[in-house]
This record gives C-alpha cells, sequence and structure tokens, in this order.
C-alpha cells in the first residue's frame, strides 16, 4: 500500500480516553502536519487516528483505532474504498492484566466491601471464611490474544493457575493448560475465575449465555473485558439474582454508558466500571508509537503493523 501521507489528524473523539492535543503534541515531529480535528476537519486529512467512526473516514487513505477492538468500522466499505485500517492491539496486555488482577483481589481481600463500608461509616468486618487468597484459585481466561496472554502473565505471578480456551487448543505460553473452543463449557466448570477477552465477532456475540452461566461454579466469579455484547446481559443478571454466581466485575455491557435503572448497579457483588480497564497515564504515548511505526513504515514501503483492512 503506497500514498502520499502529508496531513494526520487525530479526532476529537479519543478525548473519552486522553486529551487529543497530548497525541498531536507526541507526534509533532513527524515529517508531516499533525493536528486535532473534528468532524468538519476529516477531509483535509490524509489519515485519521481515532476512537469513533465516521463515514468520512472512507474518504481517506488510513484509519488508526486507538482501541483493539474494531467492531464498530464496516470492514467491507473500508475494502471496497482501499481505506487502510490499523488498530492498537499490543499496549493493553498489562494494563488490563492489572485491571483483572485488581478485581480478582478486590473479591478476595473483601475491599469492595471494605469502600462501600467506608461510604456509610460502618465499621464491619469480612465473615470468618468469606475472605480467602488467590494462590491455588483457578482462573480460565476465555481468549488468549494480547488481552488474555496479558492476563495471563499478571495473574500467574499472584500464584493463580491459569487456564485459556482458544480455536486450535494448541499451548500458549503463560498458560497451564488450554481449552479449545468446543470444550468451553468443560473449561468454565471448575474455574473460581472466568474471565473474558475475546473480540467482538459473529461467533462471540452472546457466548456467555445462560447455558455458560449454569456450566459455572456457584461460588465463581465472572470478569469481562472484552466487549458487553459478549455477553447476554439479561441472562447473567438473572445468574446473579439466583445465587447461581458469586459475583462479576464488569467493564464493558450492551449499553454504554450502563443504564441507571439497571440491577447491576445496586449488586454488593458486583464491580461497575466505566470501560476503563486499559486506561493509563501514558496511553497516548503507547498508541503514538504504533502511529509513528506505521509512518515510517509507510515512507519505506513496508507493510503497516497491526493492519486489519
Amino acid at each position: 500500500m503506497k500514498f502520499e501521507l502529508e496531513q494526520l489528524g487525530v479526532h476529537e473523539s479519543v478525548d473519552a480516553v486522553f486529551p487529543p492535543a497530548e497525541l498531536a503534541a507526541y507526534l509533532a515531529d513527524l515529517p508531516i502536519d499533525v493536528a486535532v480535528i473534528d468532524d468538519d476537519d476529516i477531509a483535509d486529512c490524509d489519515a485519521v487516528v481515532t476512537m469513533e467512526h465516521r463515514e468520512a473516514f472512507l474518504e481517506v487513505d488510513w484509519v488508526h483505532s486507538i482501541q483493539a477492538g474494531v467492531d464498530r468500522f464496516p470492514f467491507d466499505a473500508f475494502e471496497d474504498r482501499g481505506v487502510v485500517l490499523t488498530n492498537s492491539t499490543g499496549i493493553h496486555d498489562r494494563t488490563v492484566g492489572e485491571t483483572v488482577a485488581g478485581y480478582l483481589l478486590l473479591f478476595a481481600r473483601r475491599l469492595h466491601d471494605h469502600v462501600a463500608n467506608q461510604q456509610e461509616r460502618r465499621w464491619d468486618r469480612p465473615a470468618w471464611d468469606e475472605a480467602f487468597t488467590l494462590p491455588g484459585s483457578t482462573a480460565c481466561v476465555v481468549g488468549t490474544g494480547t488481552l488474555g496472554r496479558g492476563v495471563a502473565e499478571t495473574l500467574g505471578g499472584l500464584g493463580v493457575r491459569v487456564t485459556g480456551v482458544r480455536r486450535s487448543g494448541e499451548p500458549v505460553p503463560g498458560f497451564d493448560e488450554i481449552h479449545a473452543n468446543d470444550r468451553l463449557l468443560e473449561a468454565i466448570a471448575d474455574a473460581e475465575f472466568v474471565v473474558v477477552t475475546v473480540p467482538l465477532t459473529d461467533e462471540t456475540r452472546h457466548l456467555f449465555d445462560a447455558e455458560a452461566f449454569a456450566a459455572m461454579r456457584e461460588d465463581a466469579y465472572f470478569v469481562n473485558v472484552a466487549r458487553g455484547a459478549v455477553v447476554d446481559e439479561p441472562a447473567l443478571i438473572d445468574a446473579l439474582e439466583a445465587d447461581a454466581l458469586a459475583g462479576a466485575a464488569l467493564d464493558v455491557f450492551e449499553e454504554e454508558p450502563l443504564p441507571a435503572d439497571s440491577p447491576l448497579w445496586g449488586m454488593d457483588e458486583v464491580i461497575v466500571s466505566p470501560h476503563c480497564a486499559a486506561y493509563t497515564r501514558d496511553y497516548f504515548r503507547d498508541t503514538g508509537d504504533i502511529v509513528r511505526e506505521n509512518v515510517d513504515r509507510l515512507a519505506d514501503g513496508e507493510p503497516f503493523h497491526n493492519r486489519v483492512v
């Protein structure tokens, strides 16, 4: 792929994760013009760094997503128009891994209870058999890509036995055991924690439904840092209300922001975070390094890194 790159726009939608001006300043030394843009400025750009999709992107040569997930972008339309799409896969492994570890530690050490008690000025210790430690427990990570491997590495350092679920069932470094997709229910049946890190596709939409939650242990915790639509949310709520699960930590939802009337807000054993598991103050630098590499690759006539379309 070869085109003339003169103007790179940092779309204002990235402000949901970091100030667009920070990324523009980080890339200011590139041999091209870099500027923060809004929707009206897209037509002036050859390439755009963005979080959200706009129809006007079909007129540029290259779009870079600051997220790893790219399900919001129209692949077929990009292909037809010859628009290159790249993503930020590879920068979220440690951040998401640490967030998941934080969820597990909250549940194990009952820290979420202490935070809730503090808001009520309530001195209330956990029951003698509530708190536990993580070594010896098992986490089944469904999806062994960049996110899954980051989760496995971080949890492994805490003494957690980590199993994984992937298409082929072939071994993956950092995982103690790997199951093929067709053994999902068997894989999640014996884990104290089930962590979802798969991308959203036609095959993974509502992958976790009533049958999957029924297969899990009643004392298991469910963690979703993938995409909201990977989970049948009403089925998850039913399982939690029936005490068929011990609890859940959820960073993503079918509707975002999570509606104020969702029962998930009021459940004691549910942790809700606003789709920010990968956030870090270095996010703009991590994204910028991928963009910088691809600007160099384009100039040298080399293939794009992290090319999706």
